[in-house]
């Protein structure tokens, strides 16, 4: 169960994504239902981070995403660009679940996932354009960060 101080945070986000997604530029952005996923993304992290059945390469990955989702000066910066701001967040989060999954904990992560969205077609749609999303240099940064 998420603590008061999570739900606040992850509820604010929502409420944060949520109204920039009905402004002319949310609603255009052809990256909207990737970003509207962002706090279920961050959410799922946070849980899976303190989940006893994966490795410490695991916790220590989940550990990096996080703390990169949460640091106001990272590639692409929230403070900056907006909603616009956590694409590369979630390609990285995505590249982490990813190397969960691929490395025997697929069944921890979909427990975990609250979202009604298919997960494992997520993270495919995602790694796909994940070049496209972010750029060619910062995709070979974020993919480093996760190796």
């Amino acid at each position: 169960m998420p603590s008061q101080v999570e739900s606040e945070f992850i509820k604010d986000l929502r409420s944060k994504i949520n109204n920039w997604s009905k402004t002319e530029v949310g609603r255009a952005n052809r990256w909207l239902k990737y970003i509207q996923l962002t706090p279920d993304l961050l959410h799922l992290m946070i849980k899976l981070s303190a989940n006893e059945n994966l490795t410490a390469d695991h916790k220590a990955k989940l550990a990096v995403a996080i703390s990169y989702f949460m640091s106001p000066m990272d590639f692409i910066p929230e403070t900056y660009w907006g909603a616009i701001g956590f694409i590369d967040d979630i390609v990285l989060t995505v590249l982490v679940l990813e190397h969960i999954i691929k490395s025997g904990g697929e069944s921890v992560v979909t427990e975990q996932w609250e979202d009604n969205a298919d997960l494992n077609a997520v993270i495919k749609e995602v790694l796909h354009s994940a070049e496209k999303m972010v750029g060619n240099d910062y995709w070979n940064k974020l993919q480093n960060l996760v190796k």
